[in-house]
């Protein structure tokens, strides 16, 4: 063993030896063990030994760590268990309550909106917020010279992608991947460079939602979304369907609910998968139908909880969000 693994082993036991008290147990602790201790500098002195010498070194001076963190140990447990004069923990001291976190508002409306279409059969996929012009454009029938292509309604990035603006590009790249019949909902966050006002934030969050198959119908859209808003909003909740236009839909429609004094409030849109949205992934427009839908989660969450501010949601105040349980 180095003559100075050897010196340090000595001393530890000899101090050892001398420990009357948990704090004395602590203090050689802090002595040997510590970020400064003895033991930890000489475990720092390895890479100095010659390299004939230094797999020994190590071996030693590890051991001699491993013992002398085993007998602290030791000390400590022995004077918390005796009840000594000063010992480590008093378990009569009441109990320190750690702060609990909650699910956020705009989480809570998320989930509460996937459940209900998981039950009629609809499974929630996610996908990437850096995307292409082809699947959040070019793929959902979006011309050339459309407005929402532009610098000012879009977030560009130097490498020629973008960030999404809508959850509509997951709704892409799963018919990419499968084949139908399909029923998917696609939760997330979507970007648009607006400013931000009690209304608008350049970040918002969107559920999306596709149906394809063979008789997929109007009807069936109809008939899932009376269920869905009725579940949401409340069974004797009245709900309109105004004919609308959507590049990627074709029939569309906004959708209105009737919210108290207000009047009807535009909630989602919807329409027909248009044909040109099922050529751009390779499926067969004479053979498959189905519908999609989108509506923003903010908007949601603010009628149900009264909230008029929507740069409440990502201020982090926790005063706010504490009225959440």
């Amino acid at each position: 063993m180095d003559p100075a693994i050897r010196a340090i082993e000595d001393e530890f036991k000899s101090r050892l030896a001398a420990v009357r008290t948990a704090a004395d147990a602590e203090s050689l602790r802090v002595e040997f063990l510590g970020r400064q201790g003895k033991i930890t500098e000489l475990l720092g002195r390895i890479r100095e030994i010659p390299s004939e010498e230094r797999k020994a070194f190590g071996r030693d001076s590890n051991a001699l760590k491993a013992l002398a963190a085993a007998a602290v140990e030791e000390a400590l447990g022995r004077f918390e268990s005796t009840g000594g004069p000063e010992p480590y923990f008093d378990e009569s001291l009441p109990g320190i309550e750690p702060p609990s976190g909650r699910v956020h508002p705009l989480t809570q409306t998320i989930h509460e909106i996937t459940r209900i279409f998981e039950k009629l059969g609809f499974e929630t996929v996610r996908g990437p917020e850096i995307e292409t012009e082809f699947h959040n454009f070019t793929a959902l029938n979006i011309p050339l010279d459309h407005p929402s292509r532009e610098g000012f309604d879009t977030f560009y990035t130097d490498g020629g992608q973008l960030l999404r603006s809508q959850t509509s590009t997951v709704q892409i790249r799963v018919m990419q991947e499968r084949k139908p019949p399909l029923r998917v909902l696609a939760p997330g966050r979507v970007y648009r460079p607006d400013t931000v006002d009690a209304s608008h934030s350049f970040m918002f969050h969107q559920v999306e939602g596709l149906m394809v198959d063979e008789k997929t119908t109007f009807s069936d859209l109809k008939g899932i979304l009376h269920l869905f808003l009725r579940q949401l909003f409340g069974r004797d909740t009245k709900v309109r369907f105004r004919p609308h236009f959507f590049p990627f839909t074709e029939p569309s429609v906004e959708v209105d609910i009737q919210w108290g004094t207000k009047g009807w409030l535009e909630i989602l849109g919807a329409g027909c998968v248009h044909p040109n949205v099922f050529t751009a992934v390779d499926y067969d427009p004479k053979r498959w139908q189905g519908f999609a839908f989108g509506l923003g989660v903010e908007r949601i969450a603010m009628l149900r909880h009264g909230i008029s501010d929507i740069r409440h949601f990502y201020e982090n105040d926790i005063r706010f969000l504490r009225q959440f349980p």
